[in-house]
């Protein structure tokens, strides 16, 4: 039996929290999404599993050039395509052959399947927006199925800016 976790996060802009850690800490490979914010993020979360980062729009300076807008991760039996933004995939998921396309952007999670593709929005993990939760998922991969978790971080809030 094969089994391997893969924990996904993205839109952290510059945050790195805690409790985002504890959520991915039995991860083995590490995805993110992109608006990572500074390389510091990615340093946080390489010291749980390796990462996979992909660009945000809003991901700036000279430590992003080495960032790819968009990444094909090999795990266990499956293939996955990472985006920032769902909206500027320009492939066919399908016929590409990836078992699911991972991406950020909008701060909602979401886990649908299209066409037997799973479509993964881990949701920020980064400063709250809106009343959007604060999230991050793991996939678990076992013989070949993904089973995608979204997880829901609990963070402390004071009082409600108006």
């Amino acid at each position: 039996m094969d089994r391997k976790i893969i924990g996904v996060i993205s839109d952290t802009h510059g945050l790195i929290r805690q409790e985002a850690l504890e959520a991915l800490k039995e991860s083995e490979l590490i995805v993110h999404a992109g608006d990572i914010g500074n390389p510091q993020v990615i340093e946080s979360l390489r010291t749980i599993a390796p990462v996979v980062a992909v660009r945000g729009n809003m991901d700036n300076g000279q430590w992003v050039d080495s960032l790819p807008k968009y990444e094909i991760v090999q795990a266990a039996q499956t293939c996955l395509y990472v985006i920032h933004d769902l909206n500027d995939l320009d492939l066919d998921p399908v016929a590409a052959g990836f078992s699911a396309v991972i991406y950020g952007h909008s701060h909602r999670p979401s886990i649908q399947l299209r066409q037997g593709v799973l479509l993964l929005n881990p949701g920020s993990a980064g400063p709250r927006r809106f009343d959007l939760p604060i999230s991050v998922a793991l996939i678990c991969l076992e013989d070949g199925k993904l089973e995608p978790m979204l997880i829901e971080l609990a963070i402390a809030t004071g009082p409600k800016n108006k």
